[in-house]
């Protein structure tokens, strides 16, 4: 449940200019996830969600810019080192592990980075399942992992 939270929060505060906690904590219940606010709290501060000007000029949550530009690789190098703590592979599989509640928001930057070989990712709380077309890719991404941590 706290992965599929922290799922919907990215979701929402890439859609919603979410001004504070408690409009965020409006916007998840609305989607079914009662939450107090020290829980939003604390899923903001894991997620790295930092406020932003809007185009309105009020301030809102937003993935940081630094760490998240829309698509590119390298978008997700600080915000790996800081999630990830292990990589590993089996045949075509690479398997990421993360810090507890962490797994989506790594996967969906993991997704959005523009990896051609990457046939599909799965997220739990705190792991990734990333399947590669081909054994050699695996490895050649297992390498590339690796330097990011």
């Amino acid at each position: 449940m706290k992965s599929d939270r922290k799922k919907a929060i990215l979701d929402i505060v890439s859609h919603y200019e979410v001004d504070t906690q408690e409009t965020l904590q409006a916007l998840l219940l609305e989607r079914g996830f009662s939450v107090t606010q020290a829980t939003v709290s604390r899923d903001i501060k894991q997620l790295s969600l930092v406020k932003t000007m809007s185009e309105s000029g009020s301030y809102k949550y937003s993935l940081p810019r630094s760490e998240y530009d829309g698509g590119s690789r390298s978008g997700l190098i600080r915000f790996f080192s800081d999630a990830v703590y292990a990589v590993d592979r089996a045949m075509n599989t690479v398997v990421i592990r993360c810090h507890s509640g962490m797994a989506n928001a790594v996967c969906a930057r993991l997704d959005s980075a523009g990896y051609g070989d990457i046939v599909g990712t799965l997220a739990g709380d705190d792991t990734i399942f990333v399947l590669m077309r081909t054994e050699e890719d695996a490895a050649a991404m297992l390498k590339e992992l690796e330097k990011l941590l």
